[in-house]
């Protein structure tokens, strides 16, 4: 087996897992085994077909909790934002967006964690959700960061796990097939690409079940804290990422 198929393997079962357990991600961690030996330009269509393919299997997870009324304003910010972010990208540069939203996240998920229970977030109704899509669309559309904000906003509304896990998977997934329909138009989904596709879903999907399984097991406040945690290294792993590459060409 060659080293870029072990590493196809080993980032689909480390973010698969990661994905079933706390409903994201599965494109940060995948992207620390798969940068070293796969060409830029498959790596997105890999990280939005293995994502999805978890999201699609774990969502029955939370079916029950899937309420429409709260989830459309996530997704019409977001579809607003998608686009106006990929204008903005040719103005923009986003090494420097992904060392800002990786310190941001890496100071403040210490800080929650650490803090007293807080009161939920309570006002902006709707109009607040999807502005909190847009800007996720908006990251989307720059840098691929779709996850981050969204999650985070969910914590602080202080919903249950389920509804928190329920608006943003679905929120995730109305977005991850908008893009791969972009894709697929844009003529990226080649025969290497899909290739790739068939070593990476198997692996993907067995180890996102494995992790949905140790999700229903999580109370509210330990889901909390997984989902804390996992944003700080995702903060952690954006901030040193992009200090490489700022470093490696300055």
């Amino acid at each position: 087996m060659s080293q870029t198929a072990v590493l196809v393997l080993i980032g689909s079962a480390v973010g698969g897992f990661i994905s079933g357990l706390a409903g994201f991600a599965f494109g940060l961690v995948a992207m620390v085994f798969w940068a070293w030996t796969i060409k830029p330009q498959l790596i997105g269509p890999m990280l939005v077909v293995g994502s999805l393919s978890g999201q699609l299997l774990t969502i029955r997870t939370v079916r029950h909790s899937i309420r429409p009324s709260m989830v459309w304003p996530f997704i019409a910010g977001g579809v607003i934002g998608v686009p106006v972010g990929a204008s903005l990208l040719p103005y923009l540069d986003p090494l420097w967006l992904r060392m800002t939203v990786g310190a941001l996240l890496f100071v403040y998920c210490p800080l929650m964690l650490w803090s007293a229970s807080l009161p939920g977030i309570r006002w902006g109704g709707r109009k607040a959700d999807g502005a909190i899509g847009a800007v996720a669309g908006v990251l989307g559309g720059i840098a691929g960061l779709i996850g981050p904000v969204p999650t985070l906003w969910c914590i602080l509304r202080n919903w249950p796990k389920d509804v928190q896990r329920a608006v943003c998977q679905s929120f995730f997934i109305a977005m991850q097939s908008l893009t791969l329909v972009v894709y697929l138009f844009n003529g990226l989904l080649t025969g290497e690409v899909l290739r790739l596709f068939a070593l990476l879903l198997p692996t993907a999907l067995i180890s996102a079940g494995l992790g949905a399984r140790l999700y229903v097991r999580l109370s509210d406040l330990a889901f909390r804290r997984v989902l804390l945690i996992i944003l700080f290294f995702t903060g952690t792993l954006l901030l040193a990422s992009a200090l490489w590459q700022w470093w490696h060409t300055t």
